[in-house]
């Protein structure tokens, strides 16, 4: 696949990922799309943004998973967007995460963990995210928080941050997470809390206007040396997420 047909350089800050521009793998009990370079999928110029490494699209069938296997020296973010996810780990971790949570490991010195589709009848579907930390070496730590209470219609709502006191969960990084969900014909602003990070956003579910630039369901977007940016919603409903990262690894 081509340079061109794998990403669409806008303007000198900003490109987009058209959703069927990402690589996929289809394994049967697991069907992914891959924005950056994963396993099996690679290609050069879709490595990682900045610190974003990994944002994977996966849809487990149902009985399906993940078997236990090893992480180190990464931040893992989980966010279910249908059905619910069975959790266990070496720290001794066993949960179930659902639409409206969001879930976040340090992997540090190493954990192992495992990831099973918790229904035998439907299948369940949710982004894998890993960051770059920028502390080696750290203890392993788990969370998971519901959103329920945290996200409001026609707002971006927090949803990750730096700050253990912060609201959201966190991670050893200087970035955050923004969700928002918007009715139609409603525009919001994003203010970077870095300067000097960019900003990942994609839409899960309908159509947007990301200044000026129109983005459908799945496309991600990157853009960077920028203050603030305007959301507007042209859909009926429209759900995105924006990943605030550093852009130096």
């Amino acid at each position: 696949m081509s340079f061109a047909a794998v990403i669409q350089v806008i303007m000198p800050n900003t490109f987009i990922h058209k959703s069927n521009s990402r690589g996929k793998a289809n394994h049967g009990w697991l069907n992914s799309f891959h924005t950056f370079s994963f396993a099996n999928y690679h290609h050069p110029e879709r490595m990682h943004f900045g610190v974003l490494r990994v944002l994977n699209d996966d849809t487990v069938a149902a009985g399906m998973g993940f078997g236990k296997h090893p992480h180190d020296n990464m931040e893992i973010i989980s966010i279910p967007l249908e059905g619910e996810l069975l959790h266990q780990d070496t720290m001794g971790n066993t949960a179930i995460i659902k639409k409206g949570d969001i879930q976040v490991m340090s992997a540090g010195t190493g954990i192992y963990h495992s990831e099973q589709n918790n229904s035998k009848n439907d299948t369940v579907k949710f982004l894998q995210i890993w960051i770059y930390p920028n502390k080696k070496n750290v203890e392993p730590r788990y969370d998971q928080i519901d959103l329920a209470n945290l996200l409001k219609t026609n707002e971006l709502v927090q949803i990750l941050s730096p700050n253990p006191n912060d609201q959201g969960v966190w991670i050893h990084q200087n970035a955050w997470f923004h969700m928002g969900k918007l009715e139609p014909n409603q525009t919001v602003k994003y203010t970077l809390k870095d300067p000097q990070n960019g900003v990942y956003c994609f839409v899960l579910e309908g159509q947007a206007m990301v200044d000026s630039i129109q983005l459908n369901e799945r496309d991600g977007m990157g853009i960077w040396e920028i203050n603030s940016f305007s959301i507007e919603s042209l859909s009926e409903n429209l759900e995105i997420l924006l990943m605030e990262v550093p852009l130096k690894l």
